[in-house]
């Protein structure tokens, strides 16, 4: 055990007890200060995005630095509607009474970040856990060390340090944290890790949130529409290739179509890597690059197989020594392969054809939940069947990835893909505990709640259960049995 993470907990418990975080004023100044670091501090966050994963920074002003900033605006905008009690019509069996739902936070918690979208998934949970009251560990991922150094040194200039602390360091130190008793634990990353973190919170029945991944199909419907045919494959493109690279959890990882119009959306899908990205391996551009070595060899041995190999109608080119992997159509690939039962979480698209697109349904069943399914089709049938006969964390029409950045509908998956949910409001929700509150008065005392036990006793408990208050009053005034008599006559 760690006495300095030990000291960091006991800083953040002394925090919080002071009741410093629960007003809101505090949390609105944080989330302020939030909006001031991104705008003051945006070129520096270009340049960490840059090297730690290559990207451009349009790319990274709207998936980090512009998103982040929506967020945390919306917070401030909507926190104190957010905390207030939210007051309920109390059934008049329990005249006088009055009851809310508070929401209260829940402590200290532990948020880790993921490697991909080191500045977003950081500071996305953050906002909620700030909004809902809590005081704050965050642990930036390792594998993106420039932008984790950005936040250790820029958070405490800009937030409460003695509520909102930021923790650098690989493996050992994420196992020292999870030895500690979090009030709540939020994690973004592989399913298996999200294993480890799980037992460890088990330990001192901490809840957790765990945003994970899985392989997200997309359904893509024959459209006879030549103008909607290109939108969609635009957005195929960018779905996989446009978000770092293919390595999102929420990004295209396999394409299911009717055999016959494979042809079409492979050649439209080559005509937008082009546009988008270049055809030459050493000239790539607007690609964020895979992020280390261990990555690039794992994507890369998912083509050694060579029945997937055989299997690339576009691409495959790899340039070893700067670990780039060009952007790589697979048709049909071996369903057994490991492109086809893991995770691909880099720029290989397999797509997979069948003699019906409605076969796709079951061959989506067939596998783990997914954390997001896109179908692009204009079948109302399709998409009712697609809504009703799959599970999946999120589904999206006719588009791609785009629901990440909709703060009003909940982010999270579902099964292997994960459980908890945020964003906007259902992140102050994912920080908050939800307290009932009811007053009531001593001014009536319904004696049928006590012993000893009679029949009218049962008869009152009952009518009171079904809320019959004519049959309380009738029973009550003596009237009920006559009123049944006279009923049954």
């Amino acid at each position: 055990m760690d006495g300095v993470h030990e000291d960091v907990l006991g800083e953040l418990r002394k925090t919080f007890s002071s009741g410093r975080t629960r007003g809101v004023t505090w949390r609105k100044a944080q989330l302020q200060g939030i909006i001031k670091l991104l705008v003051e501090k945006e070129e520096e966050i270009f340049e960490a995005l840059k090297q730690d994963l290559g990207k451009h920074p349009v790319e990274s002003f709207r998936d980090e630095v512009g998103v982040v900033k929506k967020s945390a605006t919306n917070a401030l905008r909507c926190v104190e509607k957010w905390m207030a009690p939210q007051k309920g019509r109390m059934p008049l069996v329990f005249f006088p009474a009055r009851g809310a739902v508070v929401s209260e936070p829940l402590g200290v918690v532990l948020i880790f970040a993921s490697w991909n979208f080191p500045i977003s998934l950081a500071f996305d949970p953050v906002i909620g856990a700030i909004s809902a009251g809590n005081t704050i560990v965050l642990k930036p991922s390792d594998l993106a060390p420039k932008c984790s150094s950005f936040l250790v040194n820029t958070i405490p200039l800009y937030l409460d340090p003695e509520a909102i602390k930021v923790v650098e360091g690989g493996k050992e130190v994420a196992e020292q944290l999870l030895q500690l008793k979090w009030d709540k634990i939020f994690f973004t990353g592989s399913p298996q890790v999200g294993r480890l973190i799980m037992s460890a919170a088990a330990k001192h029945l901490t809840p957790v949130t765990l945003e994970l991944g899985g392989k997200c199909p997309t359904i893509f419907d024959t459209l006879s529409n030549s103008s909607d045919l290109q939108v969609a494959v635009k957005r195929v493109a960018g779905g996989k290739w446009g978000s770092c690279n293919g390595q999102a959890c929420i990004g295209i990882d396999y394409v299911l179509v009717e055999t016959q119009f494979a042809p079409v959306l492979i050649e439209l899908l080559k005509k937008y890597i082009k546009k988008f990205h270049g055809e030459n391996l050493k000239t790539l551009k607007n690609l964020a690059r895979i992020v280390n070595k261990h990555h690039f060899d794992r994507v890369h041995n998912l083509l050694k197989d060579p029945k997937v190999a055989a299997a690339v109608v576009y691409g495959g080119s790899v340039d070893e020594k700067n670990m780039a992997i060009e952007p790589t159509i697979l048709l049909n690939p071996p369903l057994d392969a490991d492109i086809m039962t893991e995770e691909i979480f880099g720029p290989l698209l397999p797509i997979i054809t069948l003699n019906n697109i409605e076969e796709s349904i079951q061959f989506i069943n067939s596998r783990p939940k997914p954390l997001a399914i896109y179908a692009f089709t204009k079948n109302e049938s399709l998409k009712e069947k697609i809504l009703q006969e799959t599970s999946s964390g999120s589904l999206t029409f006719n588009d791609a990835v785009i629901q990440f950045i909709c703060d009003i509908l909940p982010f999270g998956g579902v099964g292997q893909s994960g459980h908890g949910r945020y964003h906007g409001k259902y992140s102050f929700d994912t920080f908050s505990h939800e307290k009932a509150v009811l007053h009531r008065s001593f001014l009536i005392e319904l004696e049928p709640r006590y012993p000893p036990w009679n029949d009218f006793k049962m008869e009152f408990v009952s009518l009171a259960y079904d809320y019959n208050y004519v049959g309380l009053i009738l029973l009550l005034l003596g009237l009920r049995r006559i009123f049944r008599t006279n009923r049954r006559q």
